[in-house]
């Protein structure tokens, strides 16, 4: 915009709204001014100054909490999108598996399409351990997931979440191809739909 339009957004409109944006972003997950400053290094008195307006924000400051809250600088400040919104990335193959990554944003929560031929991963299921968390939803076909002691089949349009230091394995051990989408996120992070096995129904791959 031309710097006489009345309809631009000045640099000082775009800062009284960085603390209403802090606040917002630290209750959506629930953290405590105190847990913040800890976290940060930042002191718990320039944080609510900050939250309130009554401190200017510096790019030393909004660049700590960005880290801390794993969101870019510009969702802080309001800054308006101009790139593409359009993820354009390469699928991988990985052992039979072509994996498809549907997030470019580094840090956070990751989001991937798998699509697993049939009997994908070869070989005895081998279960692993690492950290963070994981969500899965089958779009299509049958899925097998091996989660500490539980053997289960997870059909399409089932859900499953797990801490992925619980010992875990997953394929396609059925004869049609599935297709899986995977949000996978730091240790600490939750999602909000989780699946129990049912003590009613237990379910098996075929032999």
């Amino acid at each position: 915009m031309a710097p006489d339009d009345p309809g631009a957004i000045t640099s000082e409109e775009v800062l009284t709204t960085v603390g209403p944006r802090l606040r917002a972003l630290r209750q959506q997950r629930g953290v405590t001014l105190s847990q913040l400053g800890t976290a940060t290094g930042i002191s718990v008195s320039t944080l609510s100054r900050l939250e309130s307006g009554g401190r200017r924000p510096t790019l030393e400051l909004l660049l700590a909490l960005a880290r801390f809250h794993r969101v870019p600088l510009d969702d802080l400040v309001g800054t308006p999108q101009t790139r593409d919104p359009r993820v354009h990335r390469r699928p991988v193959l990985r052992n039979g598996v072509t994996i498809v990554p549907l997030t470019r944003r580094p840090g956070g929560v990751q989001a991937y399409k798998m699509i697993y031929p049939p009997g994908v991963p070869v070989g005895e299921p081998t279960q692993q351990v690492h950290e963070g968390y994981e969500w899965l939803y089958v779009l299509s076909g049958r899925v097998r997931l091996l989660l500490g002691g539980h053997d289960l089949t997870l059909d399409a349009g089932e859900v499953a979440e797990f801490d992925t230091r619980t010992p875990h394995w997953f394929g396609n051990p059925y004869d049609a191809p599935a297709e899986i989408l995977s949000l996978f996120g730091p240790q600490g992070e939750r999602l909000h739909v989780r699946a129990r096995p049912s003590p009613t129904k237990q379910n098996h791959p075929p032999n």
